[in-house]
C-alpha cells in the first residue's frame, strides 16, 4: 500500500454511494430549480441568489466528481479479518491521555474523528496498525508531541 492509494471499507463505499446518489438526484434537482427561480429574478449580473446558487452547482459537481475518483480508485478493504495484530476496518480500544477511547481504523476518505473513524495514516492509526492487545505504543502528532497508547481491545 502506497501513501496516495485510496482505500475504504466496505461501509466507507457504501456511504460514498449512498452520498452520490443524494447529489445526483436529489441536490442537483434542488439546485437547478434554485437557479431556475433565481434568473426569474431578471438581470443575472446583478443576482447574489443566481451567484449562490450557481456556486452551490459548481461544488456539488466537484463533489460528484470526487466521488466517482474516489470509487474508481479506492481499494475496497473486506471486513477486517481475525487474527492477532491490528489491521484497517478494525475498531480499536485505547487508553489515552487517561481516557478510554474507541476508533475505527478507516482510509483517509472515510476518516471522520468526530464519529470516531481515524485514518490509517494519522498519527495514531499508523501508531496502531500492526499491535496487538496489550501491546503500548507511541504517537508522534504533527508538532512532536509524543502520546502513549495502551490497546485494551479490538475486534
Amino acid at each position: 500500500m502506497t501513501d496516495s492509494e485510496i482505500i475504504l471499507t466496505e461501509e466507507g463505499k457504501q456511504d460514498l454511494l449512498d452520498e452520490l446518489h443524494y447529489l445526483e438526484t436529489e441536490k442537483r434537482a434542488e439546485v437547478g430549480e434554485r437557479i431556475k427561480v433565481a434568473r426569474e429574478f431578471g438581470d443575472i449580473s446583478e443576482n447574489s441568489e443566481y451567484d449562490d446558487a450557481k456556486n452551490e452547482q459548481a461544488m456539488m459537481e466537484g463533489r460528484i466528481v470526487e466521488i466517482n475518483r474516489i470509487l474508481q480508485e479506492a481499494t475496497i478493504i473486506s471486513a477486517a479479518k481475525k487474527g492477532s495484530k491490528i489491521n484497517i476496518g478494525n475498531t480499536v480500544t485505547v487508553e489515552m491521555n487517561g481516557a478510554e477511547r474507541v476508533f475505527t481504523i478507516v482510509g483517509g476518505a472515510e476518516s471522520n474523528v468526530a464519529a470516531g473513524k481515524i485514518s490509517n495514516l494519522s498519527p495514531v492509526g499508523q501508531a496502531l496498525l500492526g499491535s496487538k492487545k496489550g501491546d503500548t505504543v507511541i504517537a508522534v502528532g504533527p508538532n512532536g508531541r509524543e502520546t502513549q497508547i495502551k490497546i485494551l481491545s479490538f475486534k
